[in-house]
């Protein structure tokens, strides 16, 4: 895929040395953008590269193609239900937690 910018330049997951939730933060401020429109922030976003581990790179739309919520009411909220959103699409190869033995613990 052709992404809108380099997935390990600065704007994307700096250098490879960030991945997955901490690419998606960090194109949200805090303070000021909560509560934040799922639908609004793929608008804004969808099409740039998330860098999930140091082999796969995703567009943020198809991440959030597995997001059940409209709306986040706080960041908190937003890494909750965006984490369970990458581990239900298996974006994640390893689980901390969980009740299938076949899946690679933390």
């Amino acid at each position: 895929m052709d992404w809108p910018h380099d997935p390990d330049d600065e704007k994307g997951s700096e250098g490879m040395r960030k991945y997955g939730m901490a690419i998606i933060a960090k194109k949200v401020d805090e303070d000021e953008d909560f509560p934040l429109s799922a639908e609004e922030f793929v608008a804004d976003h969808g099409d740039e590269p998330i860098r999930i581990n140091h082999q796969r790179v995703v567009s943020l739309e198809e991440i959030f193609g597995h997001v059940e919520a409209e709306e986040f009411e706080t960041i908190v909220d937003m890494h909750k239900k965006v984490g369970a959103a990458i581990r239900e699409g298996g974006y994640w190869d390893y689980h901390p937690v969980g009740s299938d033995p076949e899946i690679k613990r933390a």
